[in-house]
């Protein structure tokens, strides 16, 4: 790793992911760095699952629960944060897109649904990467239909129950992370099995909640056929920053980023800040990409 990765990671790890750990839940990090305690907010209740797509094939998992614990049951991780060898930071390409990734995290982390954010998107024609949680898709089944039934829009796989990704149980923003190999392969096939029913075709990329991960968990997304995928910027501090935090910070993305925020907190500043910072990248010269528009 470059020393300029490495600082790009620290930077990282300092900054906020609320809109994942939820910024009314227990539990979040303060500016500082700090654990602050507020009141934790209620989950919006479920509402009836998505139907799924008359077209959507009945295709086995690449491998089996019982494959992935006997593979990884005894692996020791060495890596814990937002790092680990096959995640993918940035887009693969020497063109000038940036990649806009957008968190449906479910649950106490937020079922709610940015429409300002959403209706600038399709105003401007910009495609994004939204990353949806299981919780969410059942909370908002005919906003998920809407969404992806859009080709501006690629859904990807937020996990089952938005647990970091861990095989060790370890926790981030004050989230238990999933506990051995079984429960990661839950976390992720969960959602895989419900976005395949519903999509007609499996997920390629996941997004742990809190982009936590360890190198033994990003080595079972790989075996279940999707990408890891962190970022390069992180573009609305959780949800937590204010409009004029997320201009400045979506703004500084370069080609090649990848750019973290979330679409489930309409109270915060992400959509004002979003359409503030797109319009001067493509003044100058960037374009927007589907994470899938890379070369791989």
């Amino acid at each position: 790793m470059t020393a300029s990765r490495r600082a790009v990671l620290a930077g990282l790890a300092g900054g906020v992911l609320a809109g994942c750990a939820g910024p009314r839940s227990a539990t979040h990090i303060s500016a500082s760095g700090a654990p602050a305690s507020t009141p934790a907010a209620p989950t919006p209740s479920a509402t009836a699952p998505v139907a799924p797509s008359p077209t959507a094939p009945a295709a086995a998992p690449p491998v089996t629960r019982a494959e992935i614990v006997a593979r990884y049951g005894h692996s020791v991780p060495h890596t814990w944060g937002f790092d680990a060898p096959g995640v993918m930071h940035t887009l693969p390409t020497t063109r000038r897109g940036i990649a806009l990734t957008f968190d449906a995290c479910g649950g106490p982390g937020g079922s709610g649904y940015d429409r300002a954010l959403i209706d600038f998107l399709r105003r401007r024609e910009i495609p994004a990467t939204l990353f949806i949680n299981s919780r969410w898709i059942d909370a908002n089944p005919a906003v998920f239909r809407r969404l992806a039934a859009e080709p501006l829009f690629e859904i990807a796989n937020h996990g089952t129950r938005h647990r970091p990704l861990s095989v060790t149980g370890r926790s981030a923003y004050g989230i238990p992370g999933t506990r051995g190999a079984g429960e990661v392969y839950d976390e992720i096939a969960g959602n895989r099995a419900k976005l395949t029913h519903l999509l007609g075709a499996p997920p390629r990329f996941f997004r742990s909640g809190t982009a936590y991960c360890d190198d033994v968990a990003a080595r079972i997304v790989g075996d279940l056929g999707e990408r890891f995928v962190s970022f390069s910027v992180n573009g609305d501090g959780g949800a937590t920053f204010t409009p004029e935090q997320v201009r400045a910070t979506v703004s500084s993305a370069h080609a090649g980023s990848i750019v973290i925020c979330h679409m489930n907190h309409p109270e915060g500043g992400t959509a004002r800040g979003i359409t503030a910072a797109v319009p001067p990248l493509l003044a100058t010269g960037h374009d927007f990409v589907h994470l899938s528009d890379a070369p791989h």
